[in-house]
């Protein structure tokens, strides 16, 4: 009933389109850019819906406050301390080469601002873990959820961020100007 409706509210209704040719195997990490809007959490929910996915999700600690705390983790949700300096990479990684499967959306700007530093805590994770990491681009001009590459981490990080950043450089955010893949 709830893929349905996602299905549904998402495609039917409110118009979207997904162009996804890569495989999902049962452990990868969602690199999602860019990330402009609370919405992109909103089509987020809707799309994982749609495609009957329970898919992790990490999210700044002070949105876990009671009663959304309870629904952000019913979601998938894991709070983020960004003020202690916390191992949770390695938790991550630990987590994913422990468990069966491991699904984890991470957007690498980290913020809804302009951030031409993305963080690479979801490269660590998949190259700790020895993941994928599944490239999902979000158009809101085109109502496009793409995802037609996938990285698997080198080791040399900065030339794969490089990779990763030029994927996304052609996706128009709900917000455009508060998105940059900053200077390559």
């Amino acid at each position: 009933m709830w893929k349905k409706f996602c299905n549904w509210l998402l495609y039917k209704h409110m118009g979207w389109t997904k162009e996804v040719t890569v495989a999902h195997p049962d452990k990868y990490i969602i690199c999602l850019a860019p990330h402009t809007s609370n919405w992109d959490f909103v089509l987020g929910q809707l799309y994982s819906g749609a495609e009957g996915w329970r898919i992790n999700f990490l999210m700044k600690k002070e949105w876990f406050f009671w009663p959304l705390g309870i629904l952000f983790r019913r979601l998938g949700g894991i709070p983020v301390w960004r003020s202690k300096h916390t191992s949770m990479t390695d938790n991550l990684a630990r987590t994913a080469m422990e468990s069966s499967t491991f699904k984890l959306t991470i957007t690498p700007e980290g913020t809804r601002s302009p951030n031409p530093n993305w963080k690479k805590g979801f490269y660590i994770i998949a190259q700790k873990a020895h993941l994928p990491i599944l490239l999902y681009g979000v158009d809101y001009e085109r109502k496009l959820i793409q995802c037609t590459r996938m990285i698997e981490p080198s080791g040399d990080m900065e030339a794969d961020l490089r990779e990763i950043k030029l994927y996304f450089k052609d996706f128009r955010g709900k917000h455009p100007e508060k998105f940059t893949i900053g200077e390559l």
